[in-house]
């Protein structure tokens, strides 16, 4: 038994910045994760993806973030935007779907320019490996920034 291929995360970012300003509004107003299935604009955003849940929580925090080539990572975004740590740890400690709602609470008051790929490498595999990464990364920066 062989996983498949890793999509092509920037395809995506692409097919996501090629909508119209009513699909990708619809997008960002999603309020569940589970709620995406319900907009005709995911399935638009996911010609030649399948809509699986790694999919949906890709598709659920994409609105909310900027891809820059040179961006900087999740966790280093949310560390140079003085995100609270308190809010961060929600996350991390939060189950699914919950997880997911408070990174987009986050990604919402930051709105993010990062990288995009590996940001969707993370949110693909979503697990208490990535969440860790992330806060490690978060307190990496932080802790360099108030040194500096």
């Amino acid at each position: 038994m062989s996983n498949p291929a890793m999509p092509d995360f920037m395809l995506m970012y692409r097919q996501y910045q090629d909508l119209k300003p009513g699909p990708k509004a619809e997008l960002k107003r999603a309020a569940l994760l589970s709620g995406l299935t319900e907009i005709p604009a995911f399935y638009k955003l996911l010609q030649g993806f399948r809509g699986d849940e790694r999919m949906q929580r890709l598709v659920f925090c994409l609105p909310l973030i900027s891809h820059r080539e040179s961006g900087m990572s999740l966790g280093r975004a949310l560390a140079e935007a003085d995100v609270n740590e308190k809010r961060l740890f929600m996350v991390i400690r939060s189950e699914a779907p919950n997880d997911l709602i408070q990174l987009r609470r986050l990604l919402r008051m930051v709105e993010p320019e990062v990288n995009w790929q590996p940001t969707a490498k993370s949110l693909y595999y979503w697990n208490d490996i990535a969440k860790r990464t992330l806060l490690e990364d978060f307190f990496y920066y932080q802790n360099s920034n108030s040194t500096a």
